[in-house]
């Protein structure tokens, strides 16, 4: 999947008699369509939610929803594959990494408060998240060669330039090729992800509907 990216719960739709709405009130609306299912303003709000609390910044709606309609695909076959479910030591891991992405436990607490983000929330999407990303791994891993002589030219062209660019010593070969070929691996899913999410579409009935507007 395209960069950084987290897996929308899908919201229920509030269904409301004629002339029940009072104006404070927001009525979730459908935001897209993708074959039988749908895609709501809240599950929009909810991943643009995570982008600012991660980044501090967000996506245009049309790239969020993007992503969306990329996770329905992926959610949609790991599920009729009846793929599992992350354990909890795999969300775990998942949490201390997303807290380790900040520079302090601070920083991470004020950007949580920030967004309003509570630490169920924050499990909820780390799972959805998990789960998306262990199942790319499995379905892409075993197509993606990754060769001594890759792990070499990458070392040769990037991990020494930047070291001398930083006045830094560089790691050995034998000390940084392992972090370089998951590195090369995991370019690799995502590429072939990409392909495949292309592909996908095209054979999806998808109409998605933003400020209202049919697009």
């Amino acid at each position: 999947m395209r960069g950084r990216t987290v897996a929308a719960g899908m919201a229920l739709l509030l269904a409301l008699g004629p002339g029940a709405a009072r104006p404070q009130e927001v009525v979730d609306r459908i935001v897209a369509r993708v074959e039988n299912d749908v895609l709501l303003q809240s599950d929009l709000q909810e991943l643009e939610r995570y982008q600012k609390f991660v980044d501090d910044k967000s996506e245009s709606e049309t790239v969020l929803l993007d992503r969306l309609i990329d996770q329905w695909i992926v959610r949609t076959e790991a599920e009729a594959a009846r793929f599992p479910q992350p354990s909890e030591s795999d969300v775990q891991r998942g949490s201390d990494r997303l807290v380790r992405s900040f520079g302090s436990q601070e920083e991470f607490a004020a950007r949580k408060k920030k967004y309003g983000l509570s630490d169920a929330d924050l499990k909820k999407m780390v799972t959805a998240q998990t789960f998306l990303s262990n199942y790319l791994d499995s379905r892409f891993r075993p197509s993606v060669p990754v060769d001594s002589k890759a792990v070499q030219e990458f070392y040769e062209k990037n991990v020494i330039p930047r070291a001398k660019a930083r006045g830094q010593t560089s790691p050995t070969l034998d000390e940084a090729q392992d972090f370089i070929h998951e590195l090369l691996v995991q370019r690799g899913i995502n590429e072939q992800a990409d392909r495949w999410l292309q592909e996908s579409r095209a054979h999806l009935h998808v109409k998605t509907f933003l400020s209202g507007a049919e697009k």
